[in-house]
């Protein structure tokens, strides 16, 4: 089973590029569907991120409001910090169950891990290919403001706290640049894909 790690900064369109793969036949864990999961009432991270960051991060229903919870902590590299020190440990071991179930149905297969701090983390180092979803900031900025309908100083502030791409660059082995039109990145992605292809056989 050949593991690959996809990632990408804010809107560069590392999920469509993940729909690629994934209609090409590769299984696709998607971190954040994970994390959505284990800050759920039952989930793993729930009861102690209520803990941490006070019961008015919940809504009417006993939800963590997501949107509240990301007010409070991307304005502070601590909070976030610990949050995803409460969180992504879950992630990962879900992740890697994942990927073993995967394993044993195909070992001879695929299986791409959608994350948007993959290398932030370290999490890269689990992975035997690393893809990066490139694109400019300015577009960045553009497609996340007409996606979340968010203001475009929040939009940049969420970037300016990210690692830049150009940084990110340095631990991709395969670069797919969104900037243009789809067909293009269609192409792209699927030409990655041959060469995952050739790798694993």
């Amino acid at each position: 089973m050949l593991k690959v790690g996809l990632t990408g900064g804010l809107a560069s369109g590392k999920t469509f590029v993940g729909e690629v793969l994934a209609s090409s036949g590769c299984p696709l864990i998607q971190a954040d569907e994970l994390g959505h999961e284990a800050l759920a009432p039952g989930g793993e991270a729930y009861d102690a991120v209520v803990r941490e960051f006070g019961r008015e991060i919940l809504t009417d229903e006993g939800l963590i409001d997501r949107q509240q919870l990301g007010t409070l902590v991307f304005g502070s590299p601590g909070r976030l910090a610990r949050l995803n020190a409460l969180v992504h440990p879950g992630v990962v071991r879900r992740e890697e169950e994942l990927i073993a179930e995967f394993a044993a149905r195909e070992p001879r297969g695929i299986v791409v891990v959608e994350a948007a701090i993959l290398i932030e983390t370290g999490s890269y180092k689990r992975f035997d290919r690393i893809i990066l979803v490139w694109c400019a900031e300015e577009q960045q900025v553009e497609r996340a403001m007409r996606r979340d309908g968010a203001e475009e100083g929040d939009v940049r502030a969420r970037i300016s706290r990210q690692m830049p791409l150009e940084e990110k660059r340095k631990f991709a082995d395969f670069v797919i640049d969104t900037s243009g039109q789809k067909e293009d990145t269609l192409r792209q992605a699927r030409a990655v894909y041959e060469a995952l292809r050739r790798i694993e056989t």
